[in-house]
């Protein structure tokens, strides 16, 4: 998933807790999905970030030298921009982005 077009906001947003709870009739069980999505965007986003980064690692056995890559800079602010985690996985629920299932409820 493209998480840099997404619209989620970057500052605190109040949402109507019948809208957030609406999918699974309980809100505990929403808070729950979302936060198991957020998670995964989090993982999704420091893996890309610590690959990116990585292009521009240089190993030397020197403590004394340290380099500034501006490259490297530029990348960190872009990912310390982007929306958290869990502001992007609130947005995939209230569009109904999300898939879930509730194995105790499923009939055979």
């Amino acid at each position: 998933m493209d998480y840099k077009n997404s619209k989620a906001a970057n500052t605190t947003v109040t949402y109507d807790k019948n809208e957030i709870e609406a999918p699974t009739e309980n809100i505990y069980e929403a808070i729950t999905i979302i936060a198991k999505r957020a998670e995964q965007i989090s993982v999704d986003l420091k893996n890309e970030l610590v690959e990116k980064l990585e292009e521009f690692a240089t190993y030397t056995d020197s403590l004394d030298e340290v380099f500034e890559n501006k490259e490297q800079i530029e990348v960190s602010k872009f990912y310390e921009k982007l929306p958290k985690s869990t502001s992007i996985a609130v947005q995939e629920w209230v569009e109904g982005k999300i898939y879930h299932r509730n194995p105790e409820t499923i009939q055979e």
